[in-house]
């Protein structure tokens, strides 16, 4: 080997070599998929156990780093990619999803500002613009991507305690001061905990979040948020922001935005809506209603890494106030420094530096499928939750529990002669039993004190006869 070499990275003829075996891999990883049990049958310590202890010294054969992943690492996977994946909100990864993180690899860039790399700033800018496009939200409404979901409400938070000003909380900090009020942000009692995890890591604690109870169909009641903000005012407490949920993680229940809006915008209180899975579906005009009042929301998260078949992670959050984000965040230093002025960096819209390429997923995502095909994809999802919901109600041994708007079917077992306590011991068995057998996983919630099992309908690859076999397989059980 040539000496200049000798510190050299693979060399391109092995890399193209490796790397069509490692595609033709994931290829047929995908294409079999249903060879595997959706759920690994390991316990904690037996994946660390096939590694090795001590780190190598001498380099080894990709090869054999290949052929380890067999071995080694596919028996403690769970597979989100498998039809039968049917918990949680299903993040499916798309051919052309897992080819853009490929290139987005290969590329490396850091898209911190626009002169780190011109391309991965004005293609996400331009993705924010057909994702705004195909959400049918208002033009007003600016965009960034982060990573998550908590990452974006965190952000929104943040911005909502900004907006205020003259309480100088980005100068002077938020401890040891007696002239700052304590702040308050609302939720509803369904809300995500990442909600909660934000109002803690903005230093506001778990006192400064108050939870707004729902109705019988798990939405926020406007009047009891409005009694609650006026209660607040007059113990001295500062209404600081909203949450409003379009989708929540347990029912997928949808607040009604425009009565929130109206309130929030009346106070002068910032109004964040957290849409992360449902808001995908606002691509059908069917399901539009959802957003009805969304103009009149501060913020909007929606994660297409939920719904939209794209390689975690990729979240959006769109902003009718981006000034005021970047005031809440932005911080630069010299070597950084362009002095222009017309253009975005998007450095000064979070707490992040670094930036990943992540809109080439998109970009390439959109441009396979089209809008069309995402929308007939989705609206498959809903039509077979639809479908699974309307076997629960015509059977004697199961009951729906909550409304089926999206993908997201809420139901549980209620066996004759058990007292509501035994039906949840019941309900929590079968569900154990059903995610052991390693056909299908299924993940459950609690409504009203209620044990419930849900089942989330969104995989690129679940088709009708995957949903059918579920249903199968959880009656075959319940029975048992």
């Amino acid at each position: 080997m040539n000496n200049k070499n000798t510190f050299a990275d693979m060399p391109a003829g092995e890399f193209r070599k490796l790397g069509h075996q490692l595609i033709d891999w994931v290829a047929d990883y995908l294409e079999g998929i249903e060879r595997y049990p959706v759920l690994p049958n390991v316990d904690y310590g037996d994946i660390k156990k096939k590694l090795e202890d001590q780190p190598p010294v001498r380099s080894d054969k990709l090869e054999n780093i290949i052929s380890d992943i067999d071995e080694k690492i596919i028996p403690g996977i769970t597979h989100w990619n498998h039809p039968d994946f049917m918990a949680y909100f299903n993040s499916t990864s798309s051919g052309p999803g897992i080819l853009a993180d490929l290139v987005s690899s290969g590329f490396n860039v850091n898209g911190m500002a626009w002169h780190t790399c011109p391309s991965a700033t004005e293609l996400e800018e331009r993705m924010i613009s057909w994702y705004r496009k195909i959400f049918n939200l208002p033009e007003n409404f600016w965009g960034i991507v982060y990573d998550t979901a908590s990452t974006s409400s965190l952000h929104a938070i943040a911005a909502s305690r900004e907006y205020n000003p003259h309480l100088k909380i980005r100068e002077k900090g938020m401890a040891g001061r007696n002239d700052l009020p304590r702040l308050r942000v609302y939720a509803s009692e369904h809300a995500h905990f990442s909600i909660d995890k934000a109002v803690v890591t903005l230093g506001l604690g778990i006192e400064g979040i108050r939870k707004i109870p729902s109705d019988d169909k798990f939405r926020m009641i406007p009047g009891a948020l409005k009694e609650a903000i006026e209660e607040d005012k007059t113990n001295s407490w500062l209404p600081c922001c909203v949450v409003a949920t379009v989708g929540t993680t347990s029912s997928t229940s949808v607040d009604p935005i425009d009565e929130i809006g109206t309130i929030s915008n009346e106070e002068e209180i910032w109004l964040h809506v957290d849409a992360a899975y449902a808001g995908t579906a606002a691509i059908l005009p069917e399901k539009q209603w959802m957003f009805k009042g969304i103009e009149k929301a501060d913020s909007l998260v929606i994660n297409p890494h939920k719904w939209m078949f794209t390689p975690v992670d990729f979240s959006l959050l769109f902003t009718k106030k981006p000034e005021v984000l970047k005031r809440a965040f932005s911080l630069s230093a010299e070597y950084l420094d362009t002095s222009k002025d017309e253009v975005t960096n998007f450095m000064d819209y979070g707490i992040q530096l670094g930036r990943r390429f992540r809109s080439l997923k998109p970009w390439f995502i959109m441009r396979y499928f089209g809008v069309e095909g995402l929308q007939n994809r989705i609206r498959e999802h809903i039509r077979l939750a639809k479908m699974f919901s309307e076997w629960i109600e015509s059977s004697d041994d199961f009951e729906l529990s909550a409304p089926v708007d999206f993908g997201v079917v809420c139901f549980r077992a209620i066996p004759k002669n058990l007292s509501e306590g035994e039906i949840n011991s019941f309900n929590e068995k079968l569900i154990n039993k059903i995610n052991k057998t390693g056909k299908l996983f299924l993940s459950h919630t609690k409504l009203n004190g209620k044990f419930i099992l849900r089942i989330c309908i969104s995989g690129l690859r679940t088709e009708e006869e995957h949903v059918k076999n579920a249903w199968k397989l959880i009656n075959e059980l319940s029975k048992e």
